[in-house]
């Protein structure tokens, strides 16, 4: 078994059969698309599925969840099978440029319920989405996923963004270029880590 239980990750005996499915297809997939790396599929539960169920529940209520060059799902697919029961009626969208991560995307969505759109294409190019909900994982520096944030967040909305070690240094980096306020909050399953979340974008 893969050493993570339900109690670790505080979800219901459903949430938890569907994030099964989930880590099954990952794995069947991943030999032809690399959706994650070969390391990290070993410890896949706290690498990947713990890690993005922190970002779930670092959100408030939301009816429009954005997920931004979204490759194997994390976190958003993570945090769409959460919603399955938690916020039945909120939608999501995948923003994945990449035509096979879609397909596999979507294919996690129909075997698992999951209720999501998939965009195959250029973040920059997608008519603004206005979500109350943004995420990004491991998608580009902080100054760049701020303009992601500017064009497809709503005024009031929150993104999590979940950055590593290097994390204040990107933080610095952003705060020359952009107005924002941020609260980050030490992750789970990596101390150096943080998921940083943050309201009020707008250019400095």
């Amino acid at each position: 078994m893969n050493g993570t239980t339900i109690d670790d990750l505080d979800v219901s005996r459903e949430t938890f059969e569907r994030l099964t499915t989930y880590v099954e297809l990952v794995k069947r997939w991943n030999p032809k698309i690399n959706l994650v790396s070969r390391k990290s599929l070993d410890d896949i539960w706290v690498r990947h599925i713990k890690d993005s169920v922190q970002v779930y529940k670092s959100a408030g209520p939301f009816e429009n969840w954005v997920d931004l060059g979204s490759g194997g799902g994390f976190p958003g697919m993570v945090c769409a099978i959460m919603a399955i029961e938690d916020a039945p009626d909120a939608q999501f969208t995948f923003i994945e440029s990449d035509q096979r991560k879609s397909a596999f995307l979507r294919n996690v969505a129909r075997e698992c319920g999951a209720k999501c759109t998939v965009v195959s294409k250029r973040i920059e190019v997608v008519e603004p989405l206005s979500a109350d909900i943004l995420s990004a994982r491991a998608l580009a520096d902080l100054p760049t996923l701020l303009s992601f944030c500017d064009r497809h967040l709503s005024k009031k909305g929150l993104a999590l963004l979940p950055k590593g070690e290097r994390w204040k240094k990107e933080l610095e980096e952003a705060q020359e270029e952009w107005n924002f306020d941020v609260d980050p909050i030490t992750s789970l399953t990596e101390p150096q880590a943080v998921i940083l979340k943050i309201k009020g974008v707008s250019r400095g």
